[in-house]
């Protein structure tokens, strides 16, 4: 019996779908992979990456050698489409920020001229609830000559489904393949489908349910993490407030056996767990009263953190009377939204960075080891080694990179957001 998905086609080319194409090319799959960023397709091409994520360079560069993994910038057809494409927030009038799906939107229209009956569309993106469903629409819309799941059901010529990831960047490689899959079908027809395409890869369970429910549940993952998140970086607002070392308190409660505070930080960042409460929080603003609470605690925390670099400012400037503001320096280690990562999507870190640029007006460093620029709107802000940082005025750190952990000892003054200084 032949294979129903001898081509797959992954749509967005980054931090998922790159290496999602590459999963599926390792098991001797066909993968086309589409990307609208020229530079993206011309790197995988030559089989090299465009991200940062351990071992994904050589896996990429073996499917390309081997004619498994090629990547373009149009649709072409294939056996079954996995949208992965991001889904950011735009500002909405409830006072809460409402799902941007326009991306999902051009991807899904510009897969439709090439399906054709018997295909299986994912929808991968962590989406809204009813994205998929509006997904199937669009693609209905656009091709009134093949029958979709919400008219023709179990009938339908193609299959629809929700799957969404649940990968930690650093280890995507290997949470691919052994996390559980949740998928969500639009009918159970869809489901089987989805479940058989991933068990190509997938050794945890695939896990059916409908997808209205796979969407939530991605976003009930993600804002569960930010609710405890908030905590902490609560507590360690209040503690700085009662003069109270909240690292040793964190330590001490944790020894309930029944307790497991997470760390606080600098705020929250990334493209998951910053972004997708909000979707929940925009489907039901009125009944997410704490899912929204924990989102503006994280979102207020970088606000924070330049409000204590404001303070150590002041400071250095009366323990140095003869100095202006504009004579002390300020280094800031790490700026990523998480440690050990290239990643900068929705990054406290670098929130903090862009603020110091505009109301410092000495000089502002950046010890970051896992990227070669910095952005380029991060006025008159310069990238040096670790070295250098320290002689900086003020050292602040951010992001806890393991180069920081295993590092020099910071003399004079400085700022940890993260408790390993």
């Amino acid at each position: 019996m032949s294979d129903p998905f001898a081509t797959i086609s992954i749509i967005g080319l980054g931090y998922i779908g790159l290496p999602t194409a590459a999963v599926f090319a390792s098991r001797k799959v066909k993968v086309i992979g589409v990307d609208v960023n020229q530079h993206a397709v011309d790197t995988i091409n030559r089989g090299e990456i465009h991200i940062v994520e351990p071992e994904l360079d050589n896996v990429v560069r073996a499917a390309v050698a081997d004619g498994y993994l090629r990547a373009t910038t149009k649709p072409e057809p294939a056996d079954a489409f996995l949208i992965a494409v991001p889904t950011p927030f735009k500002d909405g009038p409830t006072g809460c920020h409402h799902p941007d799906v326009d991306f999902i939107e051009a991807a899904t229209k510009s897969i439709a001229p090439v399906l054709k009956k018997g295909d299986l569309v994912i929808l991968e993106s962590t989406s809204p609830v009813g994205a998929t469903e509006q997904m199937a629409f669009w693609m209905a819309q656009a091709r009134p000559d093949l029958s979709f799941p919400q008219t023709h059901g179990e009938a339908s010529d193609i299959r629809v489904a929700h799957c969404p990831e649940r990968v930690l960047p650093g280890q995507v490689l290997r949470e691919l393949v052994q996390n559980d899959r949740v998928i969500g079908g639009m009918t159970p027809r869809c489901s089987k489908a989805a479940a058989q395409l991933y068990k190509a890869f997938v050794q945890g369970e695939c896990v059916i349910t409908s997808a209205r429910t796979a969407e939530m549940c991605k976003l009930t993952e993600n804002s569960f993490r930010d609710v405890n998140i908030a905590f902490a970086n609560e507590l360690s607002i209040i503690c700085d407030r009662l003069n109270i070392n909240v690292w040793e308190l964190i330590r001490l409660a944790n020894r309930h056996p029944r307790v497991n505070i997470l760390q606080p930080g600098p705020g929250v960042g990334g493209h998951c767990i910053a972004v997708d409460p909000w979707f929940i929080v925009s489907a039901a603003p009125t009944e997410a009263k704490l899912i929204r609470a924990a989102r503006e605690v994280n979102d207020s925390k970088p606000g924070w953190v330049i409000e204590k670099i404001k303070l150590s400012v002041a400071e250095f400037l009366q323990e140095n009377p003869g100095k202006t503001a504009k004579d002390m320096s300020i280094a800031c280690f790490g700026i990523s939204f998480k440690p050990d990562i290239d990643d900068l999507r929705e990054s406290p870190a670098l929130d903090i960075v862009r603020a110091l640029s505009v109301i410092h007006p000495g000089p502002v460093f950046v010890v970051e080891p896992n990227i070669k620029t910095v952005p380029m709107d991060l006025n008159n802000v310069e990238l040096v080694d670790e070295i250098r940082g320290m002689d900086a005025d003020l050292k602040v750190l951010l992001v806890d990179h393991k180069q920081f952990k295993t590092g020099l000892t910071p003399h004079g003054k400085f700022l940890d957001c993260k408790g390993i200084w």
